[in-house]
């Protein structure tokens, strides 16, 4: 049986080009560490690396909401701090103020509450990010002024809070709630009465507004414990979603990383028969008629 120079030269080729084809694929795998590049390489593992990938970035942006969510809730809870420095030190005015005996030191007194107030408009109007951090979701509007006659605070601000999700079906209200915003619009005012009642030598109205001033530092402890256990929840779910993010990456790997040993192997497998293709091709490709002569 006759073999035509074209089907040797024909079949040559093909296996020069499968075993460059295998070359590319093996020297590709060495430099990427990876052995999935189409779905069709492995189907199965293909669809895994895609469903895991898909959960990753998932994750990420859960992580990206609890890092915003902690600096709200941190910078919350350092305005509500600051605000409970301001009622405690309100609070020892008003002891000192319903024992004293003399006009002078009741003025000293009041002057001391005024410089107080200023001191609680400009925090409970603080802002985070450009937005107001005590006015519930109204966020672009000034939460506390004066009303007309200025001689009041008014809460310009809603009672809704901002909720961020951190995980499927869980989200996280890591701002002021409404009920403490409005507190510290009834702080304000307790204080404005203070200062009042100082300057007319009224101590048993002084007296009375110790007990309000009391219970208002209360809910601002609460506030307090509050935005610590979001904290808390926070710093638990970011942390549980950065050990399954470092699973999913294991899992990753396991199916589209290439074990770098094998590939070696196999590509010196296949550039040595390459290479033996190659010379043998050539010595073929070079016989004539007179050869078999």
């Amino acid at each position: 049986m006759r073999v035509s120079t074209n089907t040797v030269s024909n079949s040559i080729l093909r296996q020069l080009t499968k075993l460059g084809e295998q070359q590319t694929l093996f020297n590709t795998q060495v430099a990427t560490g990876q052995r999935i590049f189409n779905p069709s390489d492995d189907p199965a593992a293909a669809g895994r690396v895609i469903s895991n990938q898909t959960e990753q970035r998932k994750i990420s942006q859960y992580l990206t909401n609890i890092g915003k969510a902690l600096e709200l809730s941190q910078a919350t809870y350092g305005g509500l701090e600051k605000i409970k420095a301001v009622s405690d030190r309100a609070g020892e005015l008003a002891t000192l103020g319903a024992g004293a005996i003399s006009t002078d030191a009741m003025a000293a007194y009041a002057a001391e509450v005024d410089e107080l107030i200023e001191e609680a408009v400009t925090l409970g109007n603080s802002r985070f990010g450009g937005d107001y951090l005590f006015a519930g979701t109204a966020v672009d509007t000034a939460p506390f002024t004066w009303n007309a006659a200025g001689d009041a605070i008014e809460y310009n601000g809603n009672t809704s809070q901002l909720g961020i999700p951190v995980s499927d079906g869980s989200a996280i209200k890591p701002g002021s709630a409404g009920a403490t915003n409005e507190s510290i619009a009834d702080f304000i005012n307790q204080l404005v009465g203070l200062r009042d009642a100082l300057l007319s030598g009224d101590t048993t109205a002084v007296n009375d507004l110790r007990a309000g001033l009391e219970a208002t530092e209360d809910v601002f402890v609460t506030a307090l414990s509050g935005q610590g256990a979001v904290q808390m929840r926070l710093e638990v779910t970011q942390t549980q979603h950065e050990s399954r993010m470092d699973n999913l990456e294991q899992v990753i790997s396991n199916d589209a990383d290439v074990d770098l040993t094998t590939a070696y192997v196999k590509l010196s497998r296949v550039s040595t028969a390459y290479e033996a293709a190659l010379a043998s091709s050539s010595n073929i490709m070079r016989m004539s008629l007179l050869d078999f002569l």
